[in-house]
């Protein structure tokens, strides 16, 4: 378990928010935290994946190759 301290001004509007959606303050940290964590993942992957695409290891492709490859040509 971890425990955080957060500024007494925080606490309160984040009690505030909790309640008007009628949630517990806890939860709405955890859901903060796991969105939090997605993003930072997402950024992580498109960094690597820019990396790989600067360095040659990738390449890319255009709609049309994509719409062909999934049979979605118009």
């Amino acid at each position: 378990m971890l425990a955080v301290q957060i500024p007494p001004a925080l606490e309160e509007r984040l009690t505030v928010v909790a309640k008007a959606a009628g949630r517990r303050p806890d939860e709405c940290v955890i859901e903060a935290v796991l969105d939090y964590l997605e993003d930072l993942e997402d950024v992580r992957l498109a960094e690597e994946r820019l990396i790989n695409l600067r360095e040659g290891r990738s390449s890319t492709l255009t709609l049309e190759e994509v719409m062909r490859d999934y049979g979605m040509e118009g």
